[in-house]
C-alpha cells in the first residue's frame, strides 16, 4: 500500500463529514441505536462498532486503520500512553505462574512491571544479551510464554535478529512482542521479520510535536480483538478523540520530519565523532557501530536518537555542559520538533559517580528539526566547559 496513500487518504471517508478535508474530532463519550437488533450486536462485539468512546471511537478508528497499514499489520490499538500498550500486551499473555524472557534493560516502565508487578501474581521474568540468539535458548523453560523485545534500545542501542528470534519463539509456541518506538514503522517492519505484536510510544514521532501521550499495539486481528476485549476495555487504557486527532495530524508529516531529522543527525554525529571532549559516539547506524550489518539489514534509518560518551571527570562537569546548551532542552522522551539532551550523570546520587563507569558518562542526545549548524555551534561552545 502506497505510503502518501496511507497517510492521506486511507479511512477517511470525507463523504461522511461535509466533505472536510481534515476528519472532524468525534469528541462524544457516547453512542446511540436505533434498534434492539443494533444494541445487540453491539454488545456482542464492542470492537466492530461505536458503543463507548472508551472503546472505539470515529476518530480513533481512522488512526487505527493507519497505524495497522504502516506496520502492515492486521490490526492496530491505540492506547493512552506507550505504557499502557506494554502492559496490556504483556498482561493478556500470561498467567499465574509463566515465565517471560526479556533483554537487558528494556523501557523503564517494562522493567518495573517484569520486576515489581508481575511477581505478585507467580510470573518471573529472565533478562538476556539480546545480541546473541543463543541467550534467548538457553532462557526458556517449558513455562516460557513471552520473549519481550526492544530492538535497538534508546540507550546504548543494541539489537537483537528479530527474523532469528521470532523463528526460534514460533518452534517453542512463544508469543514475541517488540518495542519498536526508536525506529516507528517506517524504519523497520516487525511483522515481516515475525513477530506477533509490535508497539510504540506514538507520544514521539507520530505525534511529532510534544502536545500529546499515546501508544500503539499492532499485530493479528485475533491477538488484539482478545487484547481489546480483556485488557483495553477492562484497564480504561484507550486513547481519547482529541489525542487521536492530534497523532492523524502528526502522520501527515511523518516521513518529512523523519527525512530531517536523518539528514541533521548525521551532521551533527560527523561533528561530534571528530571532537577532542567526545569518547564515543553511539548510533546504530554509524560505521562503528558493532552491529552495523544487522542494523542494515532490518533497518532502513534511525533518525535523531544518538548518545555520546563524555570525557568528563566528574557529574559537575557534565552538568556544566548540559547547562551551557542554549538550543537543547533538558528533558526525557524524545520524537518532537526540539532538540533534548538526557545525561546519565543526573539519575545518580552525587556520591556515586564514577569516571571509570562509560554509562555514567554517557548523554543521550536527541535530534529535532533545527538546522544542523543551530545545533552544532551550540554543542561547540557548551563542549569547552569539559
Amino acid at each position: 500500500m502506497d505510503l502518501s496513500y496511507i497517510l492521506n487518504e486511507l479511512g477517511e471517508d470525507r463523504a461522511e463529514y461535509f466533505n472536510a478535508v481534515a476528519p472532524p474530532i468525534i469528541q462524544t463519550s457516547n453512542f446511540s441505536f436505533n434498534s434492539f437488533a443494533e444494541l445487540r450486536g453491539a454488545f456482542q462485539d464492542e470492537m466492530s462498532t461505536y458503543v463507548y468512546s472508551r472503546g472505539i471511537n470515529p476518530t480513533v478508528d481512522i488512526l487505527r486503520k493507519k497505524l495497522a497499514a504502516l506496520d502492515e499489520a492486521e490490526d492496530a490499538l491505540v492506547f493512552n500512553s506507550g505504557t499502557s500498550a506494554i502492559f496490556c500486551a504483556v498482561l493478556a499473555n500470561i498467567k499465574g505462574g509463566d515465565h517471560i524472557v526479556s533483554v537487558q534493560k528494556p523501557y523503564t516502565w517494562a522493567y518495573r512491571m517484569f520486576d515489581n508487578i508481575l511477581p505478585r501474581f507467580g510470573v518471573s521474568t529472565t533478562y538476556v544479551d539480546g545480541t546473541r540468539l543463543e541467550n534467548f535458548e538457553e532462557a526458556l523453560r517449558p513455562e516460557t510464554r513471552i520473549i519481550y523485545l526492544e530492538s535497538p534500545n534508546t540507550l546504548t542501542y543494541e539489537l537483537q535478529d528479530l527474523a532469528a528470534v521470532a523463528a526460534l519463539a514460533r518452534s517453542r509456541g512463544i508469543i514475541t512482542i517488540i518495542d519498536n518506538s526508536y525506529c516507528t514503522p517506517l524504519y523497520q517492519k516487525p511483522h515481516n521479520l515475525g513477530i506477533d505484536l509490535s508497539l510504540q510510544s506514538a507520544t514521539k514521532y507520530i505525534g511529532g510535536h510534544s502536545d500529546t501521550v499515546a501508544g500503539v499495539l499492532t499485530g493479528s486481528k485475533t491477538l488484539l480483538t482478545r487484547i481489546f476485549n480483556e485488557q483495553l476495555l477492562n484497564t480504561g487504557s484507550g486513547i481519547m478523540p482529541f489525542n487521536a486527532w492530534l497523532l492523524l495530524r502528526g502522520l501527515r508529516t511523518l516521513p518529512m520530519r523523519l527525512d530531517r531529522i536523518s539528514q541533521t543527525t548525521q551532521k551533527v554525529i560527523e561533528y561530534l565523532k571528530q571532537h577532542p571532549k567526545i569518547e564515543k559516539v553511539l548510533f546504530p547506524l554509524d560505521e562503528d557501530f558493532p552491529q552495523l550489518d544487522l542494523a542494515r539489514r532490518q533497518m532502513t534509518g534511525a533518525c535523531g536518537l544518538l548518545t555520546v560518551q563524555l570525557k568528563a571527570t566528574s557529574a559537575e562537569q557534565i552538568e556544566k555542559f548540559t547547562y551551557a546548551l542554549k538550543h537543547f532542552l533538558v528533558a526525557v522522551s524524545w520524537g518532537g520538533h526540539e532538540s533534548l539532551i538526557l545525561p546519565q550523570a543526573a539519575a545518580l546520587p552525587p556520591d556515586q559517580f564514577d569516571a571509570t563507569n562509560e554509562r555514567h558518562r554517557m548523554a543521550r542526545i536527541y535530534i529535532g528539526l533545527e538546522d544542523a549548524d543551530y545545533l552544532i555551534k551550540d554543542l561547540d561552545q557548551a563542549l569547552e566547559m569539559l
